[in-house]
């Protein structure tokens, strides 16, 4: 899908000199925003912006503020999963 978004000429070349690509931009705000609002996961993030790996994803999500979903019932989970490994060694 592709979406323009018309911003007037002047107002281009100031953003685009302090932001960088204004089209990269505004998808990362949208992916960051579904984030945040749980419509999509880490890995969508990352397959939207074709982000190398979860830890640059991780790194995009955390500089604009929008954390990781992550429960304690996930963290009791990851918990149990660690002892269960742990105990078959």
């Amino acid at each position: 899908m592709n979406i323009t978004i018309p911003v007037p000429s002047d107002i281009e070349q100031r953003l685009q000199a302090h932001l960088g690509s204004l089209s990269q931009k505004a998808l990362e705000a949208v992916a960051v925003e579904a984030y945040r609002s749980k419509l999509i996961s880490a890995a969508e993030v990352q397959q939207m912006l074709q982000l190398p790996s979860r830890l640059t994803t991780d790194a995009l999500l955390k500089k604009h503020g929008a954390y990781l979903h992550y429960t304690e019932a996930d963290i009791e989970h990851d918990l149990e999963a660690v002892d269960r490994a742990l105990t078959k060694s």
